[in-house]
């Protein structure tokens, strides 16, 4: 059996400028399937070669996969409009390889099955969760059929009556240590670029799931929704070796210079993370990289900071997210803004510049509430602002709040707008429009004060802060025509 995995030509963030990264869905599973030896795994990277939707398709007539696998991990690809693009290019291959099986996995997929499979006749199976289990289940029963499809757990199928059939619950993979290293060797790796200036680049996943549970998290609709969100609380990280291992990889073998590790909260664990740093610099690895963390855990290890950035850490990420400890709570956030103003502070005198986010378009927002949340922001003042709509993701409590509203329909909504950037639904205060108006007006005024900006083109930060300061800078205009609808990017 041969098995293609398909990253459809598409376009990023408008604030990302050229921004393309291996796709880690594919990377774990292609490894997966490969070291079990269950199948022979290619990799087509079309957005990365910079292909077209027909020169595409020609490839894939060419190659003749007996299955196509589509899904994603990360939302900073594009939120969900790369579902858009992954529907259609399964639409495409069915015109013309009809009998090539299509399947679906992670992001979406995973939490939204049965109106997907409804809205989708051109997709045969959705993986729900976690894949690798699953997609060795389905592929070991295609080639000696021992079971119903629908009776595999975290498979939904159709059956010969075109009825959807949803399999059990599958359980976590609870050691992600006993997985294989992820393929790079399939992908493109020196067509890969961060920001538009950082290259050769990479954005890595070390970990599963999130301590968190923030009501309005991307990573809901990765999970199982019937786990009643133990899934998707349950955090598994690599061992502090295994993650120096695929640094070294990727250095070595790639020519690798930087990373961001695209974890929710990539310090969860303050143990793992001193030791992840020892060992980086005992082995003189150069990768610089990003990561991701919540302010109580960067809080909580300040006095590792100057060990974090002399291994390599440039920047951190910190929800900002909305400007009261009250906001906070509701939102499950679990923080306060007294630790994310101490973060960026504690990063800053360690030499770590900071991406702040914020949230526009929550249930209650009105005019007044979105001006005071900038107020805060601004305060707060980190490096780099990265402004999401609320965009409602499958299983999350912001997606049934919003369904309570009949603010969208689940089946008529239009995926290329729901890239985070594009405001795709209103409030209780404010129409669409307004939402788009008001959040576009936030990233003009954050980015037109001459003081932060020469604050940090003056700073000691590393080079590559200043560059991905000057990419934001420099695609405000594409931010406010996503807002406006008036284009889409991804």
């Amino acid at each position: 059996m041969k098995i293609l995995f398909i990253t459809p030509p598409m376009g990023s963030w408008a604030t990302h400028g050229n921004h393309k990264a291996p796709n880690q869905y594919y990377a774990q599973l292609a490894a997966y399937v490969r070291d079990k030896k269950l199948a022979e795994v290619q990799v087509l990277d079309a957005k990365a070669l910079e292909m077209s939707y027909d020169e595409m398709v020609e490839e894939i007539k060419a190659i003749k996969p007996d299955m196509a696998v589509f899904g994603d991990l990360l939302h900073s690809t594009g939120g969900l409009a790369v579902i858009w693009h992954f529907n259609e290019t399964a639409r495409r291959i069915k015109e013309v390889l009809p009998e090539t099986l299509t399947v679906m996995g992670g992001l979406w997929y995973s939490a939204l099955f049965n109106e997907t499979m409804q809205l989708n006749p051109q997709i045969d199976y959705i993986m729900i969760g976690e894949g690798e289990l699953t997609i060795e289940d389905l592929i070991k029963n295609l080639q000696d059929k021992k079971v119903e499809f629908k009776d595999i757990a975290g498979l939904v199928s159709r059956g010969a009556d075109s009825q959807i059939y949803v399999g059990p619950h599958r359980g976590l993979i609870p050691d992600i240590d006993t997985l294989p290293m992820a393929a790079y060797d399939l992908f493109p790796m020196d067509k890969y670029v961060g920001h538009t200036y950082w290259k050769p680049f990479a954005e890595l996943m070390t970990s599963r799931g999130c301590p968190g549970g923030c009501h309005f998290c991307y990573e809901w609709s990765l999970y199982d929704p019937r786990s009643n969100k133990k899934d998707f609380t349950s955090w598994r990280g690599h061992s502090a070796k295994r993650i120096v291992d695929e640094l070294d990889v990727l250095h070595n073998e790639y020519g690798v210079k930087v990373v961001v590790f695209q974890d929710d909260a990539f310090n969860v664990d303050a143990k793992v993370m001193k030791e992840f740093c020892e060992e980086k610099i005992r082995r003189g690895n150069p990768i610089q990289w990003v990561s991701l963390g919540r302010a109580d855990d960067w809080i909580t290890q300040k006095d590792i900071l100057p060990l974090i950035s002399k291994a390599g850490c440039f920047m951190g990420l910190v929800g900002v997210e909305v400007e009261s400890d009250e906001e906070l709570k509701k939102q499950g956030k679990g923080v306060t803004l007294e630790q994310i103003k101490d973060t960026v502070s504690e990063l800053r005198k360690n030499n770590i510049a900071t991406v702040g986010t914020v949230l526009i378009g929550l249930e209650n927002d009105d005019e007044a509430l979105i001006k005071e949340r900038f107020n805060v922001a601004d305060q707060i003042d980190p490096d780099i602002l990265a402004l999401d709509y609320v965009t409602p993701v499958p299983g999350s409590p912001l997606w049934k709040k919003s369904l309570s509203h009949g603010w969208f329909d689940p089946m008529k909504i239009n995926l290329r707008e729901w890239d985070f950037h594009h405001p795709v639904i209103p409030t209780l205060h404010l129409s669409i429009e307004d939402v788009g108006r008001l959040g576009a007006w936030v990233m003009r005024e954050f980015y037109s004060k001459p003081e932060r900006i020469h604050r940090i083109m003056d700073s000691s930060y590393d080079n590559l802060v200043k560059l991905c300061v000057k990419d934001f800078m420099s695609n405000i205009a594409k931010f406010e025509k996503a807002s406006r609808s008036e284009e889409t990017f991804v």
